[in-house]
């Protein structure tokens, strides 16, 4: 009779923009884990051998998926099923809400911007003074850095950047906006943080998640086997920060590596 290992106890998830992330409480050591295997409904999408799986490429609308775990052990034996977990992906505000100001194209592409796809060394004499982009004026591929640099990178000074986006209101808005800061990859270790202002105001430090330190000579996310891993920061924006005519946000890059643009924009919602 084949002695199955046991089922692994307190799955639980939680979603964010294209992805879910899954934990739960691994088996005991007495059991040789060869790998957990994870299953939404009856179908494989992943193994590892920690007790806990990120299920990335979901898409950018909300969906609610059935997940389950089963413990295979070094004998090749299979537990029974661990007990559902229902999570959902978020919507992304690109998704659900309405353009205001944009820069990029929300693709998992950088190819529209300025010195991509590896012009990075160029940033000290195309951008002396720092990006300062304004809306409806500046041009994406001119205007725009595929990169935002920071302190960490030699090829652009060793020291502080700033990426400043200018853009036009009618009116005070009636709601909040929203933040969309997509990238297609990020440093791999020294990604770090940005300090988000508007209009003046210090709304935020933005943590970046870690990436490949590939986009700095790949600008397509999109293509089977891209070893790029993209990142997906969206936030609101309290409808207090921003007046009727110019308004202006600023990511200051005092910490860290680069980050590397698919799309930023501010968005109202519908």
């Amino acid at each position: 009779m084949t002695n199955r290992p046991p089922a692994i106890t307190g799955l639980h998830g939680a979603g964010a923009i294209g992805t879910v992330t899954l934990d739960w409480k691994p088996v005991s050591w007495i059991t040789v884990v060869d790998h957990y295997a994870v299953y939404v409904d009856d179908t494989l999408v992943g193994k590892t051998v920690y007790p806990h799986f990120v299920h990335r490429g979901l898409g950018f609308t909300g969906v609610t998926r059935s997940y389950h775990v089963v413990t295979v052990d070094a004998a090749g034996n299979r537990s029974r099923s661990s007990g559902a977990a229902a999570v959902a992906n978020l919507t992304s505000v690109t998704v659900s809400g309405v353009p205001v100001a944009t820069v990029g194209t929300f693709d998992g592409k950088g190819s529209e911007l300025a010195l991509s796809p590896k012009g990075y060394a160029g940033y000290p004499a195309r951008f002396p003074s720092d990006v300062d982009y304004t809306f409806g004026t500046s041009t994406p591929s001119a205007d725009w850095s595929y990169l935002l640099p920071g302190p960490a990178d030699k090829w652009a000074g060793s020291k502080n950047h700033r990426a400043t986006f200018r853009f036009e209101l009618t009116a005070v808005p009636e709601q909040d906006l929203d933040l969309a800061l997509w990238l297609i990859d990020s440093h791999a270790s020294l990604a770090a943080s940005a300090v988000l202002t508007v209009n003046g105001t210090e709304v935020d430090r933005l943590t970046f998640a870690n990436g490949a330190t590939k986009g700095s000579t790949i600008a397509d996310s999109t293509y089977p086997g891209s070893p790029l891993r993209p990142s997906y920061l969206e936030r609101p924006l309290p409808r207090a920060l921003f007046r009727a005519g110019a308004n202006v946000l600023e990511l200051f890059k005092d910490q860290g590596s680069w980050i590397a643009y698919d799309a930023l924009g501010i968005f109202s919602r519908k």
